[in-house]
Parts: structure tokens; sequence; C-alpha cells
């Protein structure tokens, strides 16, 4: 246990008992959940940060929209400090005011597709109001903002990971006891491919769950992407050294190693938050000192750098996309439920 939790752990009787207290006033009254005109899918967890809901979120909004659901996503925009709230996301928004994962997303689907603001329900109305027509909308990490009505809340579980210690913040990672779970209309568990007991999560989930389905995915990386797209031609060219800002970040080199790309030197920034131009300088001498000749990261990263970053850089840096993989049993599971 870091000292920090040490220090914190007086705190994790009254935080469980404020969370608990909270869901029974939910379940108590579920009018209390604001609704809008159209289905509300939410994608969350019960843990802290790292089980992939960014990824399967996009999916999810990039499938259902190709299949006729036109969609929106709303996010809490964590990280992100702004005037006007909510707030529409587009590719060139300020990733200081929306937050590293809105803009990903923005980047990905286009033009009034991610809303973000503290309140999800008044991110809802201003997403329902730009683009008319909308059949439905995606909740990124929204298991636990209950005062949005959903009609499907997926519960996302890192197979690797599981539920730690399954102890609650801050002794542990969890955000809500494990019997939350039977809120869920089903289970969606990430990193499949290196989930150790199958039979394990799915005695978990007949005791702790609502008794959905359970679906299997994966994640993998698709085609290194130079940064920034407009600077210099450059090759990767032996081992790189890899860095990221994320929840998990073991998984991200993992992915990476599983994807073929070897690496031999590795730095890990706290969750959302990515290098100052000096700190890239630094991460350049330490890959030149691990012998590595170019910097990889993820996209999450990446949409945090600016042109100040890339006077700083002078190694190739690539960008490495993550898909996911083995997703159509979900997705149509959720478009029949929608339908």
């Amino acid at each position: 246990m870091s000292i920090l939790r040490y220090l914190a752990a007086p705190l994790a009787p009254l935080y469980g008992a404020v969370v608990r207290a909270r869901n029974r006033s939910f379940d108590a009254h579920p009018e209390r959940a604001a609704r809008v005109a159209v289905p509300v899918v939410s994608v969350g967890n019960l843990s802290a940060g790292g089980t992939g809901k960014t990824p399967l979120t996009l999916y999810l909004a990039e499938g259902l929209e190709a299949a006729g659901w036109t969609n929106a996503v709303l996010s809490r925009g964590y990280g992100g400090r702004r005037d006007i709230d909510p707030m529409s996301v587009e590719a060139d928004s300020d990733p200081r005011q929306t937050g590293d994962e809105p803009l990903l997303m923005a980047r990905r689907l286009g033009s009034q597709r991610v809303v973000v603001g503290r309140k999800r329900h008044a991110a809802a109305l201003r997403a329902l109001a730009q683009r008319p027509g909308l059949r439905c909308l995606l909740l990124d990490d929204g298991f636990q903002h209950r005062a949005l009505h959903r009609d499907l809340d997926l519960l996302v579980l890192d197979g690797v990971r599981l539920w730690g210690n399954g102890r609650m913040l801050p002794l542990g990672d969890l955000r809500e006891p494990l019997d939350s779970a039977r809120r869920a209309h089903a289970l969606v568990v990430t990193r499949a491919a290196r989930t150790k007991d199958r039979a394990e999560v799915e005695a978990w989930w007949a005791r702790h769950g609502s008794g959905g389905p359970i679906f299997w995915v994966d994640f993998i990386l698709g085609t290194l992407r130079p940064w920034p797209a407009d600077g210099p031609s450059r090759e990767a060219q032996g081992p790189a050294f890899a860095w990221c800002g994320l929840g998990h970040p073991e998984a991200f080199y993992a992915d990476l190693l599983l994807a073929g790309h070897s690496w031999i030197g590795s730095h890990s920034f706290p969750d959302h938050q990515g290098p100052a131009p000096a700190d890239l300088r630094r991460l350049q001498a330490l890959a030149r000192a691990e012998g590595a000749g170019w910097l990889v990261c993820t996209e999450k990263d990446a949409v945090k750098l600016g042109a100040e970053h890339a006077r700083a850089l002078d190694m190739p840096l690539f960008v490495a996309e993550q898909h996911v993989s083995g997703g159509e049993a979900l997705l149509a599971w959720v478009q029949a439920r929608l339908g």
C-alpha cells in the first residue's frame, strides 16, 4: 500500500457509507434520474480508470452510426477547465477545456458528435438541439452518474486486473461496492485474450450481476502514425521508448508487444497528464540512454501535444491507435435492445 493510501485509509469507511447511501436514494427514487427523448446507453465501470471505456464507447458510436442509429457521446470532460458548460467538442478544440478523451473521440467521430458537461442531462439537451434526428446517446464513464436515466448500462471489466483487491477507494480501486454490478444490463470484459480464468469472471458475475449476458472483447493497436502529421517524414527504426498518461499504463505497454512493436524503456505520467515540452526533451534523453530510436504514445496522449511540443521533438514520435476486436456480438445485442 502506498503512503498516500495508508494515510487516507481512515476515510475508506466514510467514503463507502456515502456511496451506499447515495445508491439507496436513487434506488428508492428512480424519478430523480432525468430522462431525455431518446435512449441512453451508458459505458462505465466499478473501478477507477484503465478498463478501456473510451475505445469501447468509440466502437459503439461508430458501429451504431453505421447501422443508422445516429448518436452523440456525452462525457464529463475530466480535467477540462471551461467557462462554457456544457460544451460541444470539435476536432480543433482545446484539450485544456474539453479534457483529453472527449477530444480524442471528437477527432475520430467528427463534428457535433461529442458534448462535455458536468451535468450530463444538460449535455444531452445540447446534443439533441445541435443535431436534430439523433436516435440515441452514449454516456461515456456513466455508471456512477445516476442523475441521467439510461436505458442500457454496460459494465466494463478489465480482464487482466479484474476487480483488484476488491476494496473501495482509497484502500483499493473500486468506486462502488461489487454488488453495484446488479444495476448493469450486461458485462463487457476487455483484454479477453489475457483473462486468466473466465470461469472466475462468470462466477463473479453470477454472484454480483444482473443475470445479463457477458461479452468478451480485445483491444488491438492499428498502424502507427507519425506525429505531427505534417512533420518531416521519419521511420521507426530499432526498438521504441514508450510513454503514456493512462489509468493502467502497463496495458498499453503489453498491447505494443502483442502488436509486434518492441520497446526497451518506458515512462508513465499520471492519468490524463501530458508532458510539458521540457518533459518531452527529457523523454528523448531517456530514450537515447536506453538505446531506443523512436518514441511511441497513445492517441489520448497525442491530443495533448501542440506546436511547442513539435519544436521540442528531435526524434521520431509515433501514435498508436487502439481499436476494439471481437465486439460484433455486443454491437448486435445493443442494436437489438435499442430496437
